[in-house]
């Protein structure tokens, strides 16, 4: 079976958070292309116009600024052509009310961001797993 490559579009805005997601895909061997958005305004913009086809997967960030991504996530479950895209929030914010923020906003996983870069392989991995399941 050959495996078929979905866009993943990545909402961070910590350089850092982006270098370390592009070392744990090049580490897990993925290959599937990754768009970077640094805030949820320049995601929603890159989702009308930029990314086709549209990505299956988004990996979000909370804590951003001009629109956080609780608030984009809300969006894009509001909007018909984006409301299925699969949604793993990545993030700093082991808050409580973050969390059930974003299980009410249907997202597949919310996942804390490790101390450690091998935790964070681990964590990338992971969703590298549910994706490949997905595509089955």
């Amino acid at each position: 079976m050959s495996e078929k490559l979905v866009n993943i579009l990545l909402v961070e805005d910590d350089e850092v958070d982006v270098m370390n997601v592009k070392r744990a895909f090049l580490k897990n061997n993925i290959k599937n292309p990754l768009f970077v958005a640094g805030n949820g305004v320049e995601a929603l913009e890159m989702l009308e116009s930029t990314i086709v086809p549209l990505p299956r997967i988004i990996i979000l960030d909370i804590n951003m600024p001009k629109m956080n991504g609780i608030e984009f996530l809300k969006i894009v479950r509001e909007t018909e052509k984006l409301k299925n895209i699969s949604v793993f929030v990545m993030t700093t914010s082991n808050e409580d009310s973050d969390k059930i923020k974003a299980y009410d906003l249907n997202v597949a996983g919310y996942i804390l961001k490790p101390l450690s870069f091998e935790k964070f392989l681990m964590s990338v991995s992971t969703l590298k797993n549910y994706w490949q399941l997905c595509e089955m």
